[in-house]
């Protein structure tokens, strides 16, 4: 069975959702951030040098970061949300399994550590919306045409783009004024596995 470090809030959400929607058995580890830092715990040291979440055991196989994660359950998972069958949505599929975390996360962190400063943070903040207003915009652009990230079919690619889109909503500008994007978050949130994992992993702020 599958063993999933996974830690509160975070992004490690998207692998339960992965392992639920493949049907793969798995068990959770569940980990709470520090009160006052609120990064991982000392814990998650001993499974991953790096001390961050999510890590997947499968046997005697340690497997980190997030991409790689997603690709190694979809090979497990016989191909299942993989990439499509036409070239032009492979290479799709493959952007945006990194572009999540590549060209999104970066500047959402940004604006994370931004918003903690204060008033010290407020001469940044601005030019990191406006920088991550582009991508939002072109989003949006992508899903006027096709209702998935890859095409026409919901794929891993689509669970990669959830957490950043999730976290974009909170506090990086994502609201009603782009409604192919929020029509797509409404309907990954409505997807069984979506909700079922969201009970095996505890809280999850981004729902």
């Amino acid at each position: 069975m599958i063993k999933v470090h996974h830690l509160e809030n975070s992004r490690s959400q998207r692998v339960l959702w992965l392992l639920e929607e493949l049907g793969l058995d798995y068990e959770v580890v569940r980990y709470a951030r520090d009160k006052k830092t609120m990064l991982a715990p000392l814990e998650l040291a001993r499974v991953h040098p790096l001390g961050k979440s999510p890590v997947i055991e499968d046997g005697a196989q340690i497997v980190a970061e997030t991409g790689a994660i997603v690709e190694y359950l979809v090979e497990k998972g016989e191909g299942r949300l993989g990439p499509p069958a036409n070239r032009e949505a492979i290479l799709r599929y493959r952007h945006f399994l990194h572009y999540a975390e590549g060209s999104m996360m970066p500047p959402l962190l940004a604006l994370l550590v931004v918003n903690r400063l204060g008033l010290l943070g407020k001469p940044a903040k601005k030019p990191l919306l406006a920088m991550f207003a582009r991508h939002l915009d072109w989003l949006e652009s992508e899903l006027a045409g096709r209702p998935w990230f890859a095409g026409e079919e919901f794929t891993a690619a689509d669970i990669m783009m959830s957490f950043p889109l999730e976290a974009a909503r909170q506090r990086a500008g994502l609201d009603a004024s782009r409604p192919h994007l929020t029509d797509w978050l409404e309907r990954i949130h409505a997807r069984p596995a979506y909700a079922e994992a969201l009970k095996r992993g505890g809280p999850y702020a981004y729902a």
